[in-house]
């Protein structure tokens, strides 16, 4: 799930990632890893809340599109399954999600 915030101006917007509980079931650890964070395994860690989703808030520019996955307890790839869209993935054989701000 992606909730969106824009700035007064609408230069900005700050995404929050949410991995709903049902698909975080058994996870410890969940970063967001994307085009805005160099696709950095480390740099945009979730944190855990009291339901059992996992959140992330990253400010992006405006008017354009990031491509991002989950990276769930260091070694399983997963998709945000409420992304803006879907694109084959040039470096392995899957598909990125995909937020339009």
């Amino acid at each position: 799930m992606i909730k969106k915030r824009y700035a007064k101006d609408s230069s900005s917007c700050t995404v929050t990632f949410i991995i709903q509980p049902e698909q975080a079931e058994g996870i410890s650890t969940a970063f967001v890893a994307g085009d805005f964070n160099n696709w950095s395994h480390s740099a945009t860690p979730m944190k855990k809340t009291a339901n059992g989703s996992f959140e992330a808030s990253v400010k992006l520019d405006t008017g354009r599109e990031f491509h991002f996955r989950y990276l769930l307890d260091g070694g399983r790839w997963d998709n945000d399954w409420h992304a803006d869209k879907y694109v084959q993935s040039h470096f392995r054989d899957a598909d990125n999600s995909v937020v339009i701000v």
